[in-house]
């Protein structure tokens, strides 16, 4: 497959279904076996479709770094544990884009990836469970929840 035939916009959704893909896969715990294909065999295989150096469309790809740069540091301010104002629900908000969130005494009662866009977060937890907040003021307004990162 040549990759000079191939639209731009697959270019960048090849790019960003990989990153997606490293990033919410659900990790392994003590409970459960490592499955058998690994997350960086999957990255791996896909075929590469970095541009030539002499092309516009690297450009493009520095654009698109200059993007994730910006959203990864976007993230990186969440990055921590959000409480409610009774301590009753801990979401720890991990770097990895995954998260950890506990209810009473029950530690990780869920586990799941996350993703943050502007001040929007959208959560898909490992059995599918999808749900989203919103950052205002620093506090993350979620599921009729109200979250105060710890400092």
């Amino acid at each position: 497959m040549k990759t000079q035939s191939m639209p731009k916009t697959l270019t960048v959704i090849i790019s960003l279904g990989a990153f997606a893909l490293m990033s919410c896969t659900p990790q392994s715990t003590a409970e459960e076996p490592a499955p058998e294909s690994s997350v960086e065999a999957s990255a791996t295989a896909a075929p590469s479709v970095a541009p030539s150096p002499q092309t516009s469309s690297n450009r493009q790809t520095m654009n698109l770094n200059q993007a994730n740069t910006a959203a990864s540091q976007t993230s990186n301010l969440y990055v921590g544990m959000w409480v409610t104002e009774d301590g009753y629900i801990r979401h720890e908000l991990l770097p990895n884009n995954r998260y950890d969130e506990a209810r009473g005494n029950r530690e990780r009662a869920y586990q799941g990836c996350y993703e943050i866009t502007g001040n929007r977060i959208n959560y898909w937890d490992d059995t599918g469970f999808t749900a989203d907040g919103e950052f205002r003021d620093g506090v993350l307004y979620h599921g009729g929840y109200i979250f105060y990162q710890e400092r």
